[in-house]
């Protein structure tokens, strides 16, 4: 048994959530590393597992409110897994069978519907495969995969565990 509430550890996904945005947004703007369009969707999934523990954990009273956070942390999670697991696919893609790089994301966004930007999107790109950072021997997409991994692991804990809060 954790010596953690329940509305605590929501409260720790929602930070970690949180560190891993600012973080994005740090390696955007200050070391000047334009995301791929996974990059992208891999910060939109951290975005709704972050929403789901911000709503564990402001919510934690209610049983339902609480296994609604556990819920769309799992969705987000998932989802970032499936997008995290691609880019790691496409990053250990030998340079002859990466996909060819393509229009920019803004350039898709003024120009083609919304369900051909979300595919393109998922398929990513030929940017998709470089990495550019790596900490302990991993990329940041190998990074987020773990993540991915630890938060649904942790909302899974959290949607099965009945303790009050």
């Amino acid at each position: 048994m954790l010596p953690f509430s329940n509305r605590m550890i929501y409260l720790a996904v929602f930070l970690a959530c949180t560190g891993l945005l600012a973080s994005a947004y740090y390696f955007e703007y200050v070391m000047y590393m334009d995301p791929c369009p996974l990059c992208i969707m891999q910060r939109i999934a951290v975005l709704i597992v972050g929403i789901g523990g911000l709503l564990g954990f402001l919510l934690g009273r209610n049983q339902v409110a609480r296994l609604v956070g556990a819920v769309v942390m799992c969705l987000g999670a998932l989802l970032g897994l499936g997008v995290a697991g691609r880019h790691v696919w496409i990053q250990s893609l030998p340079a002859d069978q990466v996909p060819t790089c393509g229009p920019s994301l803004e350039y898709m966004v003024d120009t083609l519907p919304w369900a051909d930007v979300l595919t393109i999107m998922l398929r990513g790109n030929g940017n998709c495969a470089d990495a550019h950072w790596l900490f302990l021997g991993l990329s940041m997409p190998q990074w987020v995969l773990v993540w991915f991994v630890g938060f649904t692991l942790v909302g899974v804990y959290l949607a099965f565990n009945r303790k009050k809060q």
